[in-house]
């Protein structure tokens, strides 16, 4: 018989997660939230003209557990590389096509995201988000993505890539607002 002491046990791993709702449910939250904006749900918050020099943002719902955002994108302007801080999040293009620079722990690492496709961002996702280079090239009809984060956004931390191939974080800034926009 082997002495209790003596035995290892796996110690068992405990995740904390800052929400009750999963990315699994974020990505669902947005893809009600698009096919809300397309059938017209959302009319009222949007501008009457579309800026094709200037993103906006449209908060479409919010409560304790989730903020949902509609956000625009134009030529030539990006989030800059950034995490959400204690926030999971969540997007779905609308319209468009998006570029996202993800740091991959040693590297950025580039997808593109088009209109229908979705992501998800858990706690540490360090990421910048632009419009795409084949989109930045042809200006037509706005870029639109819906936004989720759970809890609502507080603050963002924002990142630059050393010389030496590391992050560094350059500053944090409180927020509620996304992806860089204010009010």
């Amino acid at each position: 018989m082997s002495d209790l002491h003596s035995l290892s046990f796996p110690s068992p791993r405990i995740s904390v997660s800052p929400s009750r709702l999963k990315p699994a449910d974020l990505l669902r939250i947005t893809d009600q939230g698009a096919s809300d904006v397309l059938d017209g749900r959302y009319a009222p918050l949007l501008p009457e003209r579309w800026s094709t020099t200037e993103r906006w943002s449209a908060r479409l719902h919010a409560d304790d557990d989730v903020d949902l955002w509609l956000i625009s994108w134009v030529p030539g302007e990006a989030t800059e590389l950034h995490d959400h801080a204690g926030s999971l999040g969540a997007l779905t293009v609308l319209s468009g096509s998006l570029a996202e620079y993800r740091w991959g722990g040693s590297e950025l690492k580039y997808r593109t995201l088009d209109a229908g496709d979705q992501a998800s961002f858990p706690l540490g996702w360090v990421h910048d988000v632009a419009l795409a280079p084949e989109a930045d090239a042809d200006p037509g009809p706005p870029t639109l993505s819906v936004h989720a984060y759970s809890p609502p956004l507080t603050a963002m931390s924002y990142y630059e890539v050393t010389d030496h191939g590391s992050l560094r974080r350059t500053r944090t800034e409180l927020t509620d607002f996304p992806e860089g926009l204010s009010a």
